[in-house]
Formats: structure tokens, C-alpha cells, sequence
């Protein structure tokens, strides 16, 4: 006996009235009441953070070794590094500290000693010249 096929259940579009019905019902996800997905971030945070308390309490949570630890700090320095635009900011951003510091040191401050040395090494050279 021959069964009749069925035509396959089209995803028939909704209305603007519907899909805003049930955005307000879970607005999570605008679909689903259900998964993990569907749930407010916070609360996605608390249940990760029991899982990871319950794998250190049983022994199952990776325990990464100081090899295994070097090597993802340098692989994290690669991708870092690798972004040119990155660096030359991070570079801009700390010549600027530097020299922000050094011209209030000028203003006010002594410096520091390398460069009241400098300083003095310099007052030696032009009393020579005088």
C-alpha cells in the first residue's frame, strides 16, 4: 500500500504583529522560550560558572601546565602583533605618556637621576666651552 507524500511545510513568513508578540513574550531570542541561548546573558554566565566550579570539584577542569600556559600567552602575542594598526597605537599611546610625563618632570620636578645626571654632565660641557 502506496502512502501519499506529503509536501514538505513551508516556513510561511510572519506578520510584524507576530514576530513582535513573541519578542515581547521571551526577548531572549524572539522565538524560543527554551535553551540556553534563548536566555538572559547573566544568567548564562551563572550557569557556565557552576559548571566550571563543578569540573574543578570533581578534578575534570583542565589544569594547564607552564609549558602549555607560554605557549598560549605567545600565541596570543602573535595575533596581537600581527595587527600593524594595533601596535603603532599602542606604540603612539605610550610615547605620549612618556612624554606627557617627562614635560611635567621639566615644569616642576626634578626628574629622575639619569636625568639630573644628564643634566649635570651637560652644565660640565658648556662651563668648558666658557
Amino acid at each position: 500500500m502506496r502512502r501519499a507524500v506529503e509536501p514538505p511545510l513551508l516556513d510561511v513568513p510572519r506578520t510584524h504583529e507576530e514576530s513582535t508578540d513573541m519578542a515581547t513574550k521571551n526577548p531572549g531570542s524572539g522565538t524560543s522560550k527554551r535553551g540556553f541561548a534563548s536566555m538572559d546573558e547573566e544568567r548564562q554566565r551563572e550557569i557556565a560558572s557552576e559548571g566550571g566550579r563543578a569540573a574543578h570539584a570533581s578534578g575534570n577542569a583542565h589544569q594547564f601546565t607552564s609549558e602549555e600556559a607560554r605557549r598560549a600567552g605567545q600565541k596570543g602575542g602573535e595575533a596581537v602583533s600581527s595587527n600593524r594598526e594595533h601596535m603603532a597605537a599602542i606604540g603612539r599611546k605610550g610615547g605620549e605618556a612618556s612624554h606627557g610625563r617627562r614635560s611635567s618632570e621639566e615644569e616642576g620636578g626634578r626628574g629622575s637621576n639619569a636625568q639630573i645626571a644628564k643634566s649635570a654632565r651637560q652644565g660640565e660641557r658648556s662651563e668648558e666651552d666658557d
